[in-house]
């Protein structure tokens, strides 16, 4: 991993977007009449989470930050539950569920790595912007 510049130079960040094309992949095999549910749903939870990564690097004060990262891990957990319940109404196959749900344990755990490293390093009064985090974070990464 590269020197971090931006919020689109996180692995999380990354990771969570090829997750919302997962998602949108699988939705389209949702019968029509779930179009205003089960899919709009699971559709805005999968943009949620690499959005709210996003907002949250561009806040200017690491509370506002770290709750925009908690959000984004809470529509995780609300995304896993609305696959499972299209796994349960059969519109995805078990193996798909199974499937998905890797991909959302992968990004829970980048995401949360994340979030203690943001955490540690803004208890610790260094560094004092999310820039010098993301440069930091991008820095320990390689090791």
């Amino acid at each position: 991993m590269g020197e971090i510049i931006s919020y689109k130079d996180l692995d999380v960040w990354q990771q969570t977007r090829l997750l919302v094309k997962s998602v949108y992949e699988l939705t389209r095999k949702f019968p029509k009449d779930e179009q205003f549910g089960l899919t709009t749903q699971s559709r805005r939870a999968a943009v949620s989470v690499p959005s709210n990564i996003a907002e949250g690097c561009g806040r200017n004060h690491f509370r506002d930050s770290t709750q925009f990262f908690f959000i984004a891990r809470a529509s995780l957990y609300e995304l896993e539950t609305q696959l499972i319940v299209a796994g349960d109404l059969g519109y995805i196959t078990e193996q798909e569920v199974m499937d998905v749900s890797a991909r959302i344990t992968r990004c829970k755990k980048l995401l949360n790595g994340f979030i203690n490293y943001f955490q540690r390093q803004s208890n610790n009064e260094q560094p004092t912007t999310i820039n010098e985090i993301l440069e930091e974070y991008g820095s320990s990464s390689q090791d």
